[in-house]
């Protein structure tokens, strides 16, 4: 799975590197955890654009805003075909801008958080998908999950899941509206560039804690 992540890339590398225009100043996030906000590139109307939303889907058709507890994550290899996911997987697909996520790794009687990130420590997208609910009160609410798959042989070495990293020739195939599904799901695999692992402190844990430091690694 993925359970938080981080983005601090500055906003004008982030136009340049996602082919966006105005994009405005954003805050650095080094503890991105479920039901929080945080930006997602969708396309609309042929063009790109960054929009603010709550990391946790909520269906377009569901009664209220509970499910977006446990959908933070959609398992790509059933992700087309479930109720929650199908239609978004069709017409709503997000690239989810990130510098590198965490996962947990039991070590003793405990578990050791780990940064995990490209080599080349580029900002890279994970596959999204978003959808917008009406709240009772008359206004909507947009929300995203990320995708996962199997883990690569890096990412194995700490969990057996991962969020689908994008190759960047990928993402326009993701954000196109009329691309088929078999074109889309054939991007669904484990990540084969490099990457890293980094041992950090427990202090990640604690999503309260959103600064730089939580990425100094520890022997």
């Amino acid at each position: 799975m993925c359970g938080r992540y981080y983005f601090f890339t500055p906003a004008d590398i982030v136009a340049e590197r996602f082919r966006l225009a105005g994009v405005p100043p954003l805050r650095p996030r080094y503890n991105v955890a479920p039901q929080s906000e945080a930006v997602v590139i969708i396309a609309e109307g042929g063009a790109r654009r960054l929009a603010a939303m709550r990391w946790g889907l909520v269906p377009s058709w569901s009664k209220d805003a509970t499910s977006s507890y446990r959908m933070i994550n959609a398992r790509s290899e059933t992700a087309p075909e479930k109720p929650s996911f199908r239609g978004p997987f069709r017409r709503q697909r997000a690239l989810v801008p990130a510098d590198g996520f965490y996962e947990w790794k039991r070590e003793g009687a405990g578990k050791r958080p780990y940064a995990l990130r490209l080599s080349s420590r580029e900002p890279f997208a994970m596959a999204g998908l978003w959808d917008r609910w009406k709240t009772p009160e008359g206004g909507e609410l947009l929300s995203f999950t990320i995708l996962t798959t199997s883990a690569n042989p890096l990412v194995s070495s700490v969990h057996d899941r991962m969020p689908v990293i994008l190759p960047r020739e990928a993402e326009p195939t993701w954000l196109d509206p009329n691309e088929s599904e078999g074109a889309l799901k054939a991007l669904l695999v484990p990540y084969a560039g490099e990457m890293d692992a980094l041992p950090l402190s427990t202090a990640v844990n604690n999503p309260r804690n959103d600064g730089p430091e939580l990425l100094d690694p520890v022997a």
